[in-house]
Parts: structure tokens; C-alpha cells; sequence
């Protein structure tokens, strides 16, 4: 059984093909997160993957945001499933259950905590040398904390303490329990490029809690044969392990998420916070592989892998929450194309009653809704047989109210009125005489403003006097300076941090990030932009 979990950082990661972008991770059970797409913009390409059963969940309250999904191959076809850790998204017969004391939760508190769409748990049946047996798998975004935003962070730990009371319940039931996905907290020094910049580096209330929650400890294989890094610490008796660190207790530099602004992934600065946390029975009987995969690229995460000695049982069918048994996917509801798309009926009118209908929807009147039946009525004329003349009659020249007679453009070259009189028409009080109307056309005419010309021998302005007035008055950034250890141009950043210098700019090193140490990484130049006078 091969299992990834990876932060694709949006459902656009997958625009090249989502079947082989699941087929060239090559496991049975695919978990994402960080999917950025709702209920309403979820489309049947992402939704229904031929070979895969799929299950979602969304942010309630914000487009584009979080979000998370579990792909399936249907030879791991799911027994159960469910959205959410607290059970309260559940109305469904399929239902995982096991949800433990959440006494220290109010009802508000937990709606809250479910309404990001953070969590997706599916329940497997495995069939391993000592039997058949049920792996709970819960696939967590948990919550970034915000520095600029304190209830972020208290967010955050109760999101924590939430995920290990269902984890915890569930293992107490019977079976294993694994929990994936990205944490959003890189536990020791080791698994950060610079831990030496934060002076509360243990004292980080996620780090707390990882502690706490996992099982400090590689195989002892592995650490008799290395230095490790873990046996000047404590070990501490959590039901979860880290299963990378497991099987490489030692490896540096194992990173699996950097930062896209300053391209720190050319030179792997960056931090380790995507997990697959598995209990303790489970890691040690049954996993036999776990690492990370930096070669995929497509997002600011790289995916990470786990592989059991056992093998999945499928489900009979699908959990009810799978997108398949979806209204809009399962033919149960009109799509909004449905209603765009032209469809061609077949006609039950009589032959002249349709002619008819189509000649007035060709060039309908305008009328009073009450009369408009009358209207069409005496309006209608029918074919006139050869050979008969028919009478004419003198009809207004007014518009007929043809619908395409409101979109004809208005004139631009507008007359006076009275200078239209000259020409035979009426004005609204009657005609005026050939005299009268020239003579007030003339004072119209003498009246109406002229443009300025410019005088005799004075030059006219110049095109581009305005344009060179504005740019003395709005001053672009001036050149990029060099970098004194590289000698190359600088790249110009702003400051976007709530403070004195929200707004302000600054040139840096065009390199990406990395350790001081790295002759290819980023130096430390740094200069403001001075304003113009």
C-alpha cells in the first residue's frame, strides 16, 4: 500500500492532466491539500478521475482558500468516509464516528474550526500477514498562524488540540490510525534552514504540541549507526511517529516547502512541515518506506510518500460523500449549460400559425402588454397570391419598434433645429419663414464656440509638452544599483508589513535566498529607494 500527501498550493497544479499527474505519483490513496476550490467551482475534470473515487472539502466561508481532497485509486476504494474532524459536516449514513471527548469545545468553536475545510478522513480495510485490519487515514491542512493576526495563532493550537482528540479516539477504538498533510510547523532545528533566527525556537507553541503528540525516537538500527541528532533530547511517549524521521532520523536538509518570492527553492532553503504521521504499532510493523520527493515541482511544496507491507481491500462502493453520488455529477441536476445550449424542439403548431410566430419574433411591436394580442393581430399580414395587386398604403415613417432599432448608433453630426427647419421639416411650434430661420441660425452659428487657433507666427505647442510635464512630476525607480559581492543589478522589493515602512521600497540582491555560506545564494545587500524632490 503506497500513500503522498502534497500541498499543490491550488487545483491549477493539476491544469496539465489530473489522471497523469496522479498516475506519476503512483500510489493508492493521494491526499492534497491547499485545493483553493469551493463546492460551486469544483468541475466535474477535478471532480470525476476515471480510475479514482474522490472526496472534497471546502471552505464554507471564503472562496479560493484552503481546502482539501483524498484521491483514491478504486482498488483502495474507502469503507467510510467523512469531511471534518468534529462530526457536525456529517449527515450522511457513512460516517467514520469515534470522535472523543470535545467537552473543552463549544459547539461555536468547533462549527469554526470545521468551516475552513482542513480535514478529510477515509477508513480503509488492509490485509496484512497478521490479518485483515482498518487504517484510518486523516488528511490535515492545518491553519498558518498569522503574526499580524494574534487570534490566528490561538486558531491554530485549538485546531491541533482538535485533530489529536479525533486521532487519539480513533486509534482507542481499534485499528491504525495515520495523519498526513501539511502541519504548518517544522518541529526541530533539523528540519529548518535557520532555526539559529528565531531565539524561541523550542519554545514555538506548535513545536509544543508536536512534542507532546509524537514519539521522540528513530529505530534504533539507525541510531546506533549514526550520530543523531535526538539522543541528547528526551524522548517523549506521544502514540504518533514522524515516519521520515523514523527511517532517517539524521538526514539534513530534507526540506519539503520553500518560498516562491525569494526562489529559495534553487537553493533547498526552506523547512520541513508536510508530514505522515502513523501510530506507533503501524510504523514499526508495517511501514517500510517513507521519504520526501523535492524532484516534483508544480507548487512551493514537494509531496512526501509512505509505503506499507500490506495490501487495501476495496470498499464495495464508495462512502456517500464521494464526488460521483454530487447532484451535478451524478445526472440529478440540470447543469447551467443546459440552459445556455440552443435546443432544437420539434414544432406542434400548425404550419401558418408558426410562420406567424416566427414573423413576430423576427419584428415583434411595441405596445401595451394588454393590446399587444391585438396588436400582432391586425399588424399580421398574410402572403399575397400571385397575380394580385394590392392596395399601398401610406404608413408613418416612424420606427416600428423592431428590437434591433434601440442598438442603432445615434448621430453625431446633430443639426440645429431650426437649421433642420430650413431643409422642410417642422418644428413643434409650425413652420418658420426661409428668413427667420436663417437669421437665427446665423446667430447660432455666431454664437457657438470656435477651438483657439494659434496666432500668426506664434508655433504651435507641442505634442509631447504635456507628457514630458507629467514625467517631471512623476518619477519612475531610478536604476537598479549592483550588488557589491555579485556586481549584479538588484531587484526592487516593497515593504508590505504592517509598520513605519508599510509601503516603503528597497532593492536587494536579485539571487535566491540561502545560507551565507552558499556562494550561489542571495548576499546581503540592501538599500532603500530614496523619494525624488
Amino acid at each position: 500500500m503506497k500513500i503522498v500527501t502534497w500541498n499543490i498550493n491550488g487545483i491549477r497544479t493539476f491544469g496539465g492532466g489530473i489522471k497523469k499527474a496522479l498516475d506519476s505519483l503512483d500510489a493508492d490513496i493521494i491526499c492534497v491539500q491547499e485545493t483553493k476550490v469551493t463546492r460551486d467551482l469544483l468541475d466535474e475534470r477535478t471532480a470525476i478521475v476515471d480510475g479514482y473515487n474522490s472526496y472534497f472539502s471546502y471552505s464554507r466561508g471564503r472562496s479560493g482558500y484552503s481546502g482539501v481532497a483524498t484521491y483514491c485509486k478504486d482498488g483502495a476504494t474507502p469503507v467510510t468516509a467523512e469531511e471534518g474532524l468534529t462530526g457536525l459536516l456529517t449527515n450522511h449514513g457513512g460516517a467514520v464516528g469515534c470522535y472523543g471527548d470535545s467537552a473543552d469545545f463549544s459547539n461555536e468553536e468547533l462549527l469554526l474550526l470545521d468551516n475552513e475545510g482542513r480535514a478529510l478522513i477515509t477508513q480503509h480495510k488492509v490485509k496484512c500477514q497478521d490479518g485483515e485490519q482498518t487504517v484510518t487515514v486523516i488528511n490535515v491542512y492545518c491553519p498558518r498562524a498569522d503574526p499580524e493576526k494574534p487570534e490566528r495563532k490561538q486558531f491554530k493550537l485549538r485546531f491541533y488540540k482538535l485533530l489529536q482528540c479525533r486521532a487519539e479516539a480513533l486509534l482507542k477504538h481499534g485499528g491504525h490510525v495515520i495523519v498526513l498533510g501539511d502541519v504548518n510547523t517544522s518541529h526541530r532545528p533539523i528540519d529548518h534552514c535557520d532555526p539559529s533566527g528565531d531565539e524561541d525556537f523550542g519554545e514555538h507553541p506548535g513545536r509544543k504540541w508536536l512534542d507532546e503528540f509524537l514519539h521522540n525516537g528513530g529505530r534504533k538500527e539507525d541510531q546506533d549507526g549514526e550520530e543523531s541528532h535526538e539522543k541528547s533530547e528526551p524522548l517523549h511517549g506521544g502514540k504518533f511517529v514522524d515516519t521520515f524521521r523514523y527511517f532517517h532520523p539524521t538526514r539534513a536538509d530534507a526540506f519539503t516547502c520553500w518560498s516562491t518570492l525569494t526562489g529559495a527553492r534553487h537553493t533547498n532553503y526552506g523547512t520541513r512541515i508536510d508530514y505522515i504521521f502513523a501510530d506507533r504499532r503501524l510504523a514499526a510493523g508495517h511501514f517500510v518506506a517513507a521519504d520526501i520527493m523535492p524532484e516534483v515541482e508544480g507548487s512551493d511544496h514537494c509531496p512526501v510518500r509512505g509505503q506499507l507491507d500490506c495490501s487495501v481491500v476495496p470498499g464495495a462502493k464508495p462512502p456517500p460523500i464521494c464526488t460521483r453520488y454530487l447532484p451535478e455529477f451524478a445526472g440529478k441536476q440540470q447543469k447551467l449549460s443546459r440552459f445556455l445550449v440552443r435546443v432544437e424542439q420539434k414544432s406542434v403548431l400548425p404550419a401558418s400559425q408558426e410562420r406567424e410566430e416566427r414573423r413576430e419574433n423576427l419584428n415583434p411591436l411595441v405596445g401595451d402588454g394588454n393590446n399587444s394580442g391585438k396588436k400582432r393581430a391586425s399588424t399580421s399580414e398574410p402572403p399575397v397570391p400571385k397575380g394580385k395587386k394590392t392596395k399601398t398604403v401610406d404608413r408613418p415613417s416612424k420606427p416600428k419598434g423592431s428590437l434591433l432599432f434601440f442598438f442603432k448608433p445615434k448621430p453625431t453630426n446633430a443639426e440645429p433645429r431650426d437649421v433642420a427647419a430650413t431643409r422642410g421639416e417642422s418644428s413643434g411650434d409650425g413652420e418658420l419663414s426661409s428668413g427667420r430661420v436663417a437669421e437665427e441660425a446665423g446667430t447660432q452659428l455666431k454664437t457657438k464656440p470656435r477651438p483657439p487657433q494659434p496666432s500668426v507666427g506664434q508655433p504651435e505647442p507641442r505634442r509631447g509638452a504635456s507628457s514630458v510635464f507629467w514625467k517631471s512630476l512623476l518619477h519612475g525607480p531610478p536604476p537598479p544599483p549592483s550588488c557589491k559581492a555579485h556586481g549584479e543589478p538588484c531587484v526592487l522589493r516593497t515593504v508590505k508589513k504592517e509598520g513605519p515602512n508599510l509601503g516603503k521600497q528597497f532593492f536587494v540582491c536579485a539571487r535566491p535566498q540561502g545560507h551565507a555560506s552558499n556562494p550561489d545564494a542571495r548576499c546581503n545587500f540592501f538599500s532603500w529607494v530614496e523619494k525624488s524632490k
